[in-house]
């Protein structure tokens, strides 16, 4: 499989997402395939995979090991295999960053539903906070 997907073959594949995301910002995750081990930071997840930002991405289909703490009120690290769906090489000229969209093949459901719960409860918080007009307090 082609290692660089293309930016309009990544941008159709985010269309095709089934679960809602949520962003995380400074995420540090732990990749270990049985080579060496390397932390990426997770830009976004939800209970179906994430994407991390690396500017050495694997291969598309690669799978390995991952590491992931999340966040509070989850508070709990999980380890779990992570399929490499999609990637992104670094390029000087393109806006988007490099990195690399997983599946989690081994997530056991009830993670996978507080994910999902938590990755809600974001997305209201931010509907909520846009919807305060300039200069009031809730």
């Amino acid at each position: 499989m082609n290692e660089a997907i293309s930016e309009k073959s990544t941008a159709s594949s985010g269309d095709q997402r089934k679960s809602l995301r949520s962003p995380l910002l400074v995420l540090k995750v732990k990749v270990d395939s049985g080579r060496k081990s390397f932390f990426g930071y997770a830009k976004n997840i939800s209970k179906s995979g994430m994407f991390i930002a690396t500017t050495n991405p694997r291969d598309a289909g690669s799978r390995f090991q991952v590491e992931i703490p999340l966040p509070t009120p989850l508070n709990r690290t999980v380890d779990c295999t992570c399929e490499v769906v999609w990637n992104r090489q670094f390029s000087r000229k393109s806006e988007q960053e490099p990195g690399m969209g997983l599946r989690f093949c081994d997530l056991e459901e009830t993670i996978a539903r507080d994910i999902d719960t938590w990755v809600r409860q974001q997305a209201k918080k931010k509907t909520a906070a846009r919807k305060v007009p300039p200069g009031e307090h809730r």
